[in-house]
């Protein structure tokens, strides 16, 4: 694979040049109106004037460096026929280049990882998903590794979007026979009153975020056949109690929401040949006064069992608008707790 070659020039010691063969993919690397050098600039306090098909990288030892491995790391991606959209720059500048690994091309024992430099992919029927901080790569992982994983942290980080998009993977892998998502019916702060409509028209405002995610991953017939066949299940925490889920992927989505009971019901669902996902966010609690968060009582009293893993976001790991990573620092600077 023909990656951009380092030449530092002799005249300026601040300076790194950086060449590219093909000019289609150095403009494709460059962005509409060079915004992703823009970015990259912007980012890692660095410039990058174009010279032909040349960049030269302009600044400090340690951040020049790291720029030029980004550049030469999303040219290998272009050059290996794959897109390079704002979210896989977003990636290479918080993690930086690795090798790649996916999880797939390893056969059935996908909980096997080979080492912890090693880029982690998510194989879907529409695109291909990766991890774009350390605590999602670590979450991925442990998602494809336990029974029973919980992931805990504010909105944004993408708890949700991750755990929906490693239930796909398994499923059209055939590691599972269905995909079941739920989520406590809770009003979030407000009284919405009478809905009308049958119980599926009541229910589905509630749903709406975990059809968005398996929206992302499914062409649109094919994810609407798979819920009408009953192979992907989107229903709400209530219904629940009685079944047993077996050669499943689980997902309970907003789980502070849930009550201690509730909580105790949805994990004893958990049946042969499945894996099931707990996520929620602890400062986003809309139950009533005086009403425990089964969340928090599940994370105390589960803690210490093996084969059940708890990973953590924070604001740092908000891979949505960058303003959201500020807004939630700013609430959690003023939480008197």
């Amino acid at each position: 694979m023909a990656t951009g070659a380092l030449t530092p020039p002799a005249e300026a010691a601040t300076e790194s040049l950086l060449e590219f063969p093909d000019n289609f993919l150095l403009i494709d690397l460059c962005g509409e109106y060079d915004r992703n050098l823009t970015t990259i600039e912007d980012k890692l306090g660095v410039q990058i004037l174009r010279r032909g098909n040349q960049l030269a990288v302009i600044g400090e030892d340690d951040v020049r460096h790291e720029a030029t491995q980004v550049l030469q790391s999303l040219y290998s991606r272009l050059e290996a026929g794959r897109t390079l959209e704002p979210g896989d720059l977003d990636r290479e500048l918080r993690m930086g280049a690795e090798p790649m690994f996916d999880p797939a091309r390893d056969g059935d024992q996908i909980e096997l990882f080979k080492g912890e430099t090693e880029r982690v992919e998510i194989k879907t029927r529409k695109k291909l998903i990766e991890p774009r901080t350390d605590a999602q790569k670590a979450y991925v992982k442990s998602l494809f590794a336990n029974e029973l994983a919980f992931g805990i942290g504010p909105a944004g980080t993408g708890k949700t979007y991750l755990a929906v998009a490693v239930g796909v993977n398994m499923l059209i892998s055939g590691h599972v026979d269905k995909i079941i998502l739920s989520r406590p019916a809770v009003e979030a702060g407000e009284k919405l009153g009478y809905l009308p409509g049958d119980m599926k028209d009541k229910v589905d405002p509630y749903m709406q975020p975990l059809y968005d995610a398996l929206n992302d991953f499914l062409p649109g017939k094919q994810s609407a056949k798979m819920i009408e066949e009953k192979v992907i299940e989107i229903a709400p925490l209530a219904f629940m109690r009685g079944r047993t889920l077996s050669n499943a992927f689980v997902v309970l989505d907003e789980a502070q929401n849930a009550t201690t009971m509730q909580m105790k019901m949805f994990l004893t669902r958990l049946g042969e040949g499945s894996r099931m996902v707990i996520t929620g966010d602890r400062t986003q609690i809309d139950l009533p006064r005086g009403v425990n968060s089964g969340l928090w009582d599940a994370e105390r009293l589960l803690k210490s069992i093996d084969k059940i893993s708890f990973n953590y976001f924070t604001a740092k790991d908000v891979v949505r608008h960058p303003l959201v990573a500020a807004i939630i620092e700013a609430y959690e600077a003023d939480d008197p707790k």
